[in-house]
């Protein structure tokens, strides 16, 4: 749908004086538009719509502390960062709306201007919004559909019924108005009317009650206008929604039905599933495809929120299994941040958004950093032959501090940063971690004032367990098990559970830990006495986690996970992606990307309850690696693979089987979540292994429960930190710490839904 030059300006200025621009900005804006027309090359536009400050009465719930959300600038942040530094667009072509800029009107018509008449067929479009989701009910019967609301999508009052939300429809017409097929919508929002804002430590993306009205005279025109376009009917442009053929492809925080979230971190908030896509995208390879990405980001959401937030994939494009994300190979090396600025005195400063949340806030002071490309342009003065030899000059970065995701670091070792440039990406080379991390429970908002003093105090005397308030970050949540009673008639509802004193633990989206919950009636001592061994077992899960680095590994492997019955297939494959080029068998092995055939929806893998399955551990590098295999069942047990650590050798070019054909992992227990990590290293585990102490002979070779899972993971961090004691730069490291070299480790983590078959 183009728009001459006279209606362009007359359109669009309303927008233009919303966002700040001037006349002379909006002619420039027009000048582009027209070349844009004549541009014969790909060109890339993207639209990032971020909204914190909702008023009272558009996102329908008092706001006591701060703003109704809180991690949706920092989404579109982690948006443009990703598709300047990674994908080349250029940073003019991608139009950012925030707060009170993200009104219906300027959202549809930036749409129009920015996106419907500059992009041509084959161009990429990019549409992001992060902010509140809301359901809207007609007035008449059985009709809803969703929305996304701006920043004046006012509540309908009974004086004035009007709904002023960008309806779903309205955004199906707006994304059929492009005259390209290459399109990516990413909506961080949710659809569930709840009661409340919150659920669990988790902030809930959705109004919290539905809404009764029906859409504004202005919502009409623009629906008509574009229906009017594409010929279509009403009910045409519903189904195209609800049956997910929408152009390009959608991908959603969550589904319809289930909540879409944010949460907090040491410094910084986000949504769950965007801080989620955009690490797992700094990671990605040019063969990575965007149900892969999805699948890793899924299982990062689900480690926190449990299964009530499960994001989702639709559109035209689905079908093509290896579509890349935002229909583009990355145009630079995978990498883990981007530094944005050096000072005068040499501190360079760092957005580190591409290393995991958990990592990112336990990062600790003195990691190393390797720069990994030149600027793109260097001071004027500088030669040719000087900028050919930039790169071998280029210092490694060692971290001081961190604020949010912003970290500040120093050349190593007194070098000059003469020759660092905003712009030049960063690679992790060594991960510094303390020893003295620790559990942090939120006491859930449920809890009475007494509840909540008596936890406090129980909680202090459990060593490295810390308790703080709901809202606060954290990494699990403690509370009340919410249990409806029996009725005698078997057709009656349940009848509502009085208040109780049954306590357990919970993710942060309130998923609870099965073998945390007990039905009887406790005092809160009792409650934290009796889980205070899953506490360690989620300490150990913690520290187990820090050491994902599928990403930043320089070993050069191959994880599998395969079903061999009922039926035989892959289920999931990690790979490490920087590979080194020395690597002997290069030229020889080729790691495969296989995309799973048994995702859900959401691009997640699930397992039925009695599946049997099996790792495949590849080695395409030119040393022998050892593995250790640990893990959380559905039943919220530790599992280790009982070995020795001579016995877990992988030579190179060879591949390990566990378990052996001889043995047997049967999926048991109930379902939920489960989640396996593989950890490889160049040296054995010899102090991880002598503290699983297999029992008997019988579990040697098996994957069974272990009663010492924090002391076995110290065993493994310790053992990491040895086997890279010699790799490492000549840095000074602090003696408290654990200093692991990418060059010695690959972690592999598996997170899979078990269901009931």
């Amino acid at each position: 749908m183009g728009l001459k030059r006279r209606a362009f300006l007359r359109r669009s200025g309303l927008l233009m004086a919303a966002l700040g621009i001037s006349e002379a900005g909006l002619s420039l804006l027009a000048e582009r538009y027209q070349q844009a027309l004549a541009q014969p090359t790909r060109r890339k536009l993207a639209l990032l719509v971020g909204i914190n400050q909702y008023p009272e009465q558009v996102c329908d719930c008092a706001l006591v502390r701060g703003n109704a959300l809180n991690g949706c600038l920092t989404d579109v942040e982690l948006q443009r960062e990703l598709l300047i530094h990674r994908f080349g667009f250029q940073p003019s072509d991608i139009l950012v709306l925030t707060d009170q800029q993200a009104t219906r009107q300027n959202i549809e018509d930036a749409f129009l201007f920015h996106l419907t008449n500059q992009a041509q067929a084959g161009d990429v479009v990019v549409f992001h919004f992060s902010g509140l989701g809301s359901r809207i009910h007609s007035e008449s019967p059985g009709e809803s559909q969703t929305s996304l609301v701006p920043i004046d999508g006012w509540m309908p009052t009974d004086d004035d019924p009007t709904i002023h939300d960008l309806l779903e429809d309205t955004l199906g017409l707006l994304l059929r108005s492009l005259s390209t097929e290459q399109v990516t919508t990413i909506l961080d929002a949710g659809y569930t009317d709840l009661g409340r804002t919150v659920q669990g430590n988790l902030r809930i993306r959705s109004r919290p009650t539905a809404v009764i009205g029906q859409p504004s005279e202005a919502e009409l025109a623009i629906q008509e206008q574009l229906m009017s376009q594409f010929k279509l009917s009403p009910e045409q442009v519903r189904t195209q929604w609800q049956s997910g053929q929408l152009p390009g492809v959608v991908l959603t925080a969550s589904r319809s039905n289930l909540i879409a979230t944010e949460g907090q971190w040491n410094g910084f908030n986000a949504g769950l599933f965007t801080y989620a896509l955009t690490q797992q995208l700094w990671w990605s390879t040019p063969a990575t495809t965007l149900r892969t990405s999805l699948s890793l980001a899924a299982s990062s959401v689900k480690q926190l929120s449990g299964i009530e937030q499960q994001p989702g994939l639709v559109g035209q494009k689905l079908q093509l299994t290896k579509l890349p994300a935002y229909n583009l190979t990355p145009e630079t090396t995978d990498a883990d941040g981007v530094i944005q600025a050096v000072d005068d005195d040499g501190r360079v400063h760092v957005w580190l958004a591409g290393l995991p949340t958990l990592v990112l806030e336990h990062y600790g002071a003195a990691s190393v950093l390797a720069i990994v490309s030149p600027a793109a342009e260097l001071a004027t003065d500088s030669t040719e032959n000087e900028a050919s030899s930039n790169k071998a000059q280029l210092p490694l970065l060692q971290t001081r501090s961190r604020d949010g995701l912003m970290v500040k670091a120093r050349p190593c070792c007194g070098e000059s940063s003469q020759f660092i440039r905003s712009g030049q990406l960063v690679q992790e080379l060594v991960r510094v971690l303390p020893r003295n991390i620790g559990l942090t429970v939120a006491l859930d908002a449920s809890l009475e004032r007494i509840e909540r003093v008596d936890a406090t105090s129980a909680f202090s005397s459990i060593p490295r367990v810390s308790s703080v308030i709901a809202g606060e970050p954290a990494d699990f949540l403690f509370g009340k098990t919410a249990m409806a009673q029996p009725t005698l008639t078997a057709s009656l509802a349940p009848s509502p559970a009085p208040a109780n004193r049954n306590y357990g633990l919970f993710s942060l989206g309130r998923d609870a830990i099965p073998n945390t919950l007990t039905q009887d009636d406790e005092a809160i001592k009792t409650a934290v006495n009796r889980i205070t061994p899953q506490l360690r077992t989620l300490l150990a899960l913690k520290l187990l986690r820090l050491t994902a680095n599928r990403g930043s590994s320089r070993l050069n492997l191959q994880a599998t996970l395969e079903m061999i019955a009922p039926q035989e297939r892959i289920i999931m494959q990690q790979e490490t992606v920087r590979l080194q080029p020395a690597s002997l068998l290069e030229k020889e092995v080729k790691p495969r990307v296989y995309t799973a055939d048994l995702f859900t929806t959401d691009g997640s893998a699930t397992l039925p309850i009695g599946s049997r399955i099996r790792y495949q551990l590849r080695n395409c590098g030119s040393q022998p690696v050892y593995f250790i295999l640990l893990g959380l069942d559905p039943s919220g047990n530790p599992i280790a693979f009982y070995s020795t650590a001579e016995s877990t050798a992988i030579l190179p070019g060879e591949t390990l089987v566990v378990p052996q054909a001889v043995t047997e992992w049967v999926v048991q227990g109930t379902s939920g979540l489960a989640e396996t990590h593989l950890i490889l290293s160049r040296s054995p585990f010899t102090q991880a292994y002598q503290a699983l102490k297999a029992p008997s002979q019988a579990d040697v070779r098996q994957v069974v429960v272990i009663q010492n899972p924090l002391d076995v993971m110290q065993m493994v961090l310790q053992d990491l930190h040895n086997a890279s004691a010699d790799l490492l730069p000549h840095v000074d490291i602090p003696a408290d710490t654990y200093a692991l070299d990418v060059h010695a480790w690959t972690t592999f983590s598996f997170v899979y839904q078990v269901t009931q078959g």
